[in-house]
C-alpha cells in the first residue's frame, strides 16, 4: 500500500467489492467489471459519497488506462483542447480502452466545454469512455445526459446499514494507524457526517493528531442545537446569531439549512412559512458557489430574522 499523507487516499478502495454502496448500485458496477466494459457514465450524488472512488476502482479492475481531470479547477475550453482531446485520440500503453474521469463535471462551462465534449464522446467512442462525476446533475447539459448511463448515488433507505459498514471500515483504519479510540465517540462522528465518507476520514485524521480519539471531541461532533439561534431570531439579536454561526461553521451547510427548515416550521406563524422556504432555497443554492460560507449563512439568517414572524 502506498504511503499517502491523507487517509482518504491511503485507504481508498481499489475494488468495487470494497466500496460501500447501496446493493443495487454495487451490483450495477460489478456487472461492468464482469463484462470488462465501461460505458460512458454520469455518477451523481453528494460530496464524499464515493463517486470518484468507484470510477477509479472500476478502471483498475477492468484494466483501463485513465486520466482524471478536476472540472472545478479546469473548467474552460482549453482543458478540452489540450488535455481531453489529446488523451482521447491517443492509444493506451496496453492497447486497450482508455477512460477519462472528469470530477465535478457540473463546474464545466455549459456554453463551451460541455457542448464540445458531446462531439468528442462520439468521435472517440471506439477508443475512449468518459466518466463524469457531479454533485448537481441538473448542471450537466441534456446532450451529455443522453450519452451516458446515469447512476444516482443514494442510500435509498439503507443509510443505517451503510453507515454501519463504514463504521467498521473506520475501526480498521484507526487500528492500522495505532489510534486509541472510544467507539461511541467515533460512532457519533460517523452519524453526524455520513454519507460524506471523505469528511468523516478527514475529521478523524484531524482529531487523531494526538494519538487518541475520546470524549473530548464530542462537543464538536454533537447534533445541531438551534435553541439559542431561534431565541436570537426572535429577539433580533444579530450578535447572538453571528456567534451561533461561528460556532457551527464545521457543519455541512446543507445540513444546517435542512435542520432549520425542520425546526422553524413549528416556530413561525403560518403566513411566514412560504417565505422561509424561498429564503432557504435561495441560500442553499448559493452555498454551492460562494467563497465564504459564514457570510452566506449570515445573509440568510439576517433575512429570516428581519422578515419572519415568530409565534
Amino acid at each position: 500500500m502506498k504511503d499517502h499523507m491523507l487517509w482518504v487516499e491511503k485507504y481508498r478502495p481499489h475494488k468495487i467489492e470494497d466500496c460501500i454502496l447501496h446493493p443495487s448500485i454495487k451490483e450495477t458496477f460489478q456487472q461492468y467489471v464482469k463484462d470488462g466494459k465501461i460505458p460512458n457514465l454520469l455518477l451523481a450524488g453528494g460530496p464524499g459519497i464515493g463517486k470518484t472512488t468507484v470510477a477509479k476502482a472500476l478502471c483498475d479492475e477492468v484494466g483501463c488506462d485513465y486520466l482524471v481531470i478536476n472540472g472545478s479547477d479546469e473548467s474552460g475550453i482549453d482543458t478540452f483542447r489540450i488535455k481531453i482531446k489529446q488523451y482521447a485520440s491517443s492509444m493506451s500503453f496496453g492497447g486497450g480502452r482508455k477512460v477519462i474521469i472528469i470530477d465535478e463535471a457540473d463546474y464545466l462551462n455549459p456554453n463551451s466545454t460541455q457542448p464540445a465534449l458531446r462531439g468528442a464522446m462520439e468521435e472517440f467512442s471506439k477508443n475512449c469512455s468518459f466518466i463524469f462525476t457531479c454533485n448537481y446533475k441538473n448542471r450537466i447539459i441534456a446532450p451529455l445526459h443522453s450519452r451516458c448511463a446515469v447512476v444516482d448515488f443514494k442510500t435509498n433507505g439503507s443509510k443505517k446499514e451503510l453507515a454501519t459498514q463504514f463504521f467498521k471500515r473506520v475501526e480498521y483504519i484507526l487500528n492500522e494507524e495505532n489510534i486509541t479510540f472510544k467507539k461511541p465517540v467515533v460512532a457519533a462522528l460517523v452519524a453526524k457526517y455520513f454519507p460524506d465518507n471523505r469528511r468523516i476520514l478527514n475529521e478523524l485524521q484531524r482529531y487523531s493528531a494526538g494519538g487518541t480519539i475520546d470524549e473530548g471531541i464530542l462537543s464538536s461532533v454533537g447534533e445541531l442545537q438551534l435553541g439559542e439561534l431561534v431565541k436570537s431570531f426572535k429577539e433580533k439579536d444579530f450578535s447572538g446569531v453571528r456567534k451561533w454561526v461561528i460556532n457551527n461553521l464545521d457543519n455541512d451547510p446543507t445540513r444546517i439549512f435542512r435542520t432549520i427548515y425542520d425546526t422553524l416550521y413549528d416556530e413561525l406563524k403560518p403566513n411566514s412559512v412560504p417565505e422561509l422556504v424561498l429564503i432557504l432555497a435561495k441560500y442553499q443554492y448559493q452555498a454551492a458557489f460562494v467563497a465564504d460560507h459564514e457570510i452566506n449563512l449570515m445573509a440568510c439568517f439576517t433575512e429570516i430574522m428581519i422578515n419572519m414572524e415568530f409565534k
